[in-house]
């Protein structure tokens, strides 16, 4: 499961080029061009239309909305079973009757239909299954009913998210049509200084070089700054990609992202990096080790400040978790913090574990303990709060400090809330201050 190897590629090759494995020589190739050069048997630029096949169909609780569609067009079989996974995410448990009998309906058609990957709602929030399943692999191409599918360009994948009905296209054919699309490169110099996460490098990116920078476009995150990364730090930048208007956003697949896949899943693994006679469109270069704790402020991923410009601003939310920054580390670095003190009797602090695996390590490790005592509520994997579901909605006037992704008003509850975007360390600090606080001052 994941898709077909993409050949043997130096660790470091986007430092150096390479030939073509069509015959003869060749342009040097992003990525993204590498990916659908193989898919479609051919070398290809960007701009140009291809229609490749897919390696990975990923759903969750749109699965119904998709089944219908293709029912309505007279299809009742899947193209692969295999390479189909479905699991529930959002809507964990189920809110309302009507969601619950949608969720009855997609465990029936996936056991008549003989989908192979079925988590249902044990497993967590699809992309960290994705991942942790091993059904991203470098060189894939996947497509999923959610638009954080990019985050598996973490580990080398080409993951973009589509709609319920192109997904109805892809189930019935195995297939979609790509415009194959143009790189931006960003190049990540230094290292982090103490709690400074990539969540702070991400939302620096989005506010000094605006949310439309990588529209319908790639990103390679690359530099000694990104390979100093370690996997679920990449997974962050990766997953709000998106964010900045990014198709694909890749990081090169070297001896961590191995590391990371080895024992998960049954296919095997290979690196994967752009020439280095790739062709970009831009380059900019981030310097990671002057880097403060960035908060995105309402109601725009865009709208980004300094940590210094807006600590203070009193909450009556924090939450942590979400497709995101629901990892161990992230947990890991929340913890450090809480383990401190307490939070106010009346501030809430919610935590959400990416996965069940996330969940089971972090009460291993005693971190629960230190959530529950620093008066966290712990709740299941899921996607809820993040985008307003049913768990975790702000009041009108209340204001959240979140490690989710996205700050859109009305996105967590009432539209006269406020959402502010911060790294596991500033939504811990200030979960402990009842204000937002920069988390090396705790």
């Amino acid at each position: 499961m994941g898709g077909e190897q993409i050949g043997k590629f130096s660790e470091c090759n986007w430092k150096r080029p390479g030939k073509s494995e069509f015959g003869g020589n060749k342009l040097g190739e992003t990525i993204a061009e590498k990916v659908f050069s193989r898919k479609v048997g051919k070398p290809v630029r960007p701009g140009e239309y291809v229609v490749a096949p897919i390696d990975c169909a990923m759903l969750h609780e749109a699965f119904a909305l998709s089944w219908m569609q293709l029912m309505s067009a007279g299809v009742s079989e899947i193209w692969d079973p295999q390479k189909v996974v479905v699991l529930f995410d959002h809507y964990i448990p189920a809110p309302t009757e009507r969601l619950a009998a949608a969720q009855m309906m997609i465990r029936n058609i996936i056991q008549s239909a003989g989908v192979a990957h079925y988590y249902g709602e044990r497993e967590g929030i699809c992309h960290q299954v994705m991942m942790e399943k091993g059904h991203a692999r470098p060189g894939a191409l996947i497509v999923g009913t959610d638009s954080h599918t990019c985050t598996y360009g973490a580990l080398g994948a080409a993951g973009t998210g589509i709609g319920t009905t192109e997904m109805a296209y892809v189930l019935a054919r195995g297939e979609l049509w790509f415009m194959v699309p143009p790189t931006i490169r960003f190049i990540l110099e230094g290292h982090l200084p103490e709690r400074v996460a990539s969540k702070d490098v991400i939302l620096h990116i989005a506010g000094k070089y605006g949310t439309e920078v990588a529209q319908y476009k790639s990103i390679e995150f690359v530099g000694d700054g990104a390979e100093a990364l370690s996997v679920e730090s990449r997974m962050t930048i990766s997953n709000m990609a998106v964010e900045i208007g990014a198709k694909f956003g890749f990081f090169n697949a070297d001896k961590k992202t191995l590391a990371y896949l080895k024992g998960r899943g049954d296919a095997s693994s290979t690196p994967l990096a752009a020439d280095a006679d790739a062709q970009y469109e831009a380059t900019y270069e981030v310097d990671q080790s002057g880097l403060e704790p960035q908060v995105a402020c309402p109601h725009s991923v865009g709208n980004v400040k300094s940590i210094g410009e807006v600590k203070g601003t009193s909450i009556h939310q924090a939450l942590l978790g979400s497709c995101t920054n629901g990892r161990f580390e992230d947990l890991q670095a929340a913890a450090e913090i809480l383990k401190r003190g307490t939070v106010p009797p009346f501030v809430r602090l919610y935590v959400y574990p990416a996965s069940r695996e996330v969940y089971v390590k972090a009460m291993e490790a005693g971190l629960l303990k230190i959530f529950s005592e620093a008066g966290a509520v712990i709740c299941n994997p899921t996607c809820g709060p993040c985008f307003g579901a049913h768990t975790g909605l702000l009041a009108p006037g209340e204001v959240c400090i979140s490690s989710t992704n996205r700050n859109f008003k009305g996105r967590m509850g009432s539209a006269n809330a406020e959402v502010y975007l911060g790294s596991p360390a500033t939504v811990a600090a200030s979960a402990l201050k009842g204000a937002i606080t920069d988390p090396r001052e705790v």
